[in-house]
């Protein structure tokens, strides 16, 4: 497991490096021009800023050990032009206990599929609904608070 969750740290390394550089070179002036395609407005930023300025460096190791943020961490910390190696090495830090995490669950969840599919297929339906009614709350609700900023 050691190697896959290295693996899987290096892949996040990779990963963020693109939303990390689109950061870094287009500062906070791109993202607060585009990034609402990506759900991240001033009021998101502004939030990113004060978590760089509260945790510094911690900031990424933490956001990329939380679901979600982790998805997102990169782009304030290029906007806030951590210098690269800090970021790639709390990147990887942050990233290898996620990793392996990840590779023990499904590991564990493997060995036992064949027992367990029965149960997991009852919810399937379930699941698909719930997911689809939070993602399509979460993108409503972003949207409306957007177009009453813009009023």
């Amino acid at each position: 497991l050691f190697w896959v969750a290295t693996a899987g740290a290096i892949g996040c390394n990779l990963g963020s490096l693109v939303a990390y550089e689109i950061g870094r070179y287009g500062g906070r002036r791109l993202v607060e021009r585009y990034g609402r395609w990506i759900l991240m407005g001033r009021r998101e930023l502004d939030w990113a800023d004060r978590f760089f300025s509260r945790w510094g460096y911690a900031a990424v190791f933490v956001g990329r050990l939380l679901p979600v943020i982790r998805t997102f961490i990169a782009l304030p910390a290029g906007v806030a032009r951590m210098p690269r190696g800090k970021f790639h090495l709390y990147t990887f830090l942050g990233s290898w206990p996620w990793c392996l995490a990840l590779a023990y669950f499904g590991m564990k969840l493997g060995e036992n599929w064949r027992s367990l599919g029965k149960y997991f297929h009852q919810f399937d339906a379930v699941i698909g609904v719930v997911l689809v009614g939070a993602v399509g709350w979460f993108v409503w609700s972003h949207w409306q608070n957007r177009l009453r900023a813009a009023d």
